[in-house]
């Protein structure tokens, strides 16, 4: 039986505990060395982490298989369910062994990439075969993660002349970028195949795909976790020159999309990497896509209590292009302060939402084709008229969570709960921003229960004064798995 079978035997409390002080962005954390272990897991919810990302770069399969039980345990002692999100690899290109490390390549001098290892330092191996092959005179090879910048000066045979243009220390298994080259290798790799079947076969929520360039790679992956049984959604990572290009395509066909800016800001030049971001969060509201803002939020909070000034207003300004979550990396998974980092980023996310009030509904300009439309529309009445009556709380009924995430995108500010009979459901949407998730499980008896079950849920959390409205978008099932109904209840 998967994890995921085994969750429904005792589904964790489905009234969701979140503070109303908590923001209305999403917190995706890494974990890691420093939080893999149901206590941390729990203080990390407690305290605002709504989806946990899994980095298969790292660990081995039984620790990851131990992380994903002690999550779901972790939900059900705090009592609310959190999200899944396995990060596939990829074809991340690294240095081999070195023979002795770290070592200084100084600006101005030469090394040499070669096919075989030798004793001599400054010739350096990688893990991507065909790295002599795919290079061409001329083209830029970045290592350490683009602070050791390099130009291939001449090919041989055997192997490539470099000079470095910006000088530093290097070492062993770190990242190369290639940004020039048209590499041959594919985004999904063998190994990113058999964690994609553990992934599907254990009830994961997410599974994000690494070096994406082509909406057919998406598309192949989501065979994959079909194939295998699995009801993932599937994240596109942006982060390679060609998945901007394809942007549009890639957002079409993708769950959600990642900015994975520390391999984008390598790949393209550094000071496109604003405007890029931008470009890829407004792509993603054209087509009411959820979008995760990843890289160095709070990096700083790796060793310090407190984070930058650039860190906070690099938070701030991710949630005012529009992000759906802030994702932290090393600061939960090996920082020496994880869960300041979740209550910083918390009271970030809080301060900067204030903007945010007042601002209209938004709703996607690309109209959906089918039974999304009219869901579509009706959602967009129902956020008219919630602001008309003055509305205080908005419940919308889903199965697959798509209306909730229709609602998300309109950003206002009118509490919203999503009901749904789906275990599975209920975790993805801890993604949508703005949505508090619910497990109702008797959605399928019709919509007569859900103002009863709402009204209870309000009674047991104070959320509502005598007289307060409140908007329903169900469906009637007269057009079966479409919300076609918008009704107006006095508390």
């Amino acid at each position: 039986m998967s994890i995921a079978d085994k969750s429904k035997d005792k589904l964790a409390d489905p009234v969701c505990k979140k503070s109303k002080q908590n923001a209305r962005t999403k917190t995706v954390a890494t974990l890691g060395p420093v939080s893999l272990n149901q206590p941390m897991m729990e203080q990390l919810i407690q305290n605002g982490v709504d989806v946990f990302r899994l980095n298969m770069a790292h660990g081995n399969r039984q620790k990851h298989q131990q992380a994903i039980e002690d999550i779901r345990a972790a939900s059900k002692s705090v009592g609310r369910e959190v999200a899944i999100l396995v990060d596939l690899a990829g074809p991340k290109i690294r240095l081999g062994q070195m023979p002795v490390e770290p070592i200084m390549i100084e600006t101005g001098s030469q090394i040499r990439f070669v096919r075989t290892a030798t004793d001599d330092p400054r010739d350096l191996t990688c893990s991507y075969e065909r790295l002599i092959d795919d290079v061409k005179v001329g083209d830029p090879i970045m290592l350490c993660d683009g602070t050791v910048r390099t130009v291939v000066e001449s090919k041989e045979s055997d192997g490539i002349v470099c000079r470095v243009v910006d000088g530093g220390e290097i070492r062993s298994r770190q990242g190369v970028n290639l940004p020039g080259a048209e590499l041959s290798v594919q985004a999904l790799q063998e190994v990113d195949r058999e964690n994609a079947i553990w992934a599907a076969e254990n009830g994961a929520d997410f599974v994000s795909l690494s070096f994406v360039r082509s909406s057919d790679e998406i598309n192949e992956l989501i065979d994959v976790i079909r194939q295998a049984g699995g009801h993932a959604l599937v994240v596109a990572k942006i982060e390679k020159r060609e998945a901007l290009k394809n942007i549009e395509s890639i957002v079409r066909v993708a769950d959600g999309i990642m900015v994975a800016r520390g391999d984008l800001g390598v790949e393209i030049e550094i000071e496109k990497t604003p405007l890029a971001q931008k470009t890829i969060i407004d792509t993603c509201r054209k087509y009411a896509k959820p979008v995760i803002v990843a890289t160095q939020m709070l990096e700083s909070m790796r060793y310090s209590k407190m984070p930058t000034r650039a860190e906070a207003t690099d938070v701030a300004n991710a949630i005012l292009d529009g992000a759906d979550a802030c994702m932290l990396s090393g600061e939960t998974a090996i920082g020496e302060y994880p869960i300041d980092a979740v209550r910083t980023m918390q009271k970030i996310m809080i301060e900067t939402e204030q903007l945010l009030r007042g601002r209209p509904s938004e709703i996607c300009d690309v109209c959906h084709e089918g039974d999304n439309l009219v869901s579509q529309a009706i959602l967009q009445a129902a956020a008219d008229i919630a602001r008309k009556v003055n509305a205080h709380l908005v419940a919308v009924a889903t199965s697959n969570g798509d209306a909730a995430l229709i609602k998300s995108k309109q950003r206002d500010f009118i509490p919203t709960i999503a009901l749904t009979d789906s275990i599975e459901t209920l975790r993805r949407m801890n993604l949508f921003w703005g949505v508090t998730p619910l497990f109702f499980d008797e959605m399928g008896k019709g919509n007569k229960g859900v103002i009863p079950f709402v009204q209870n849920w309000v009674d047991q959390h104070h959320a509502l004064s005598k007289g307060d409205r409140m908007v329903f978008v169900v469906d009637t099932e007269l057009w079966p798995g479409v919300n076609d109904m918008v009704l107006v209840s006095e508390y």
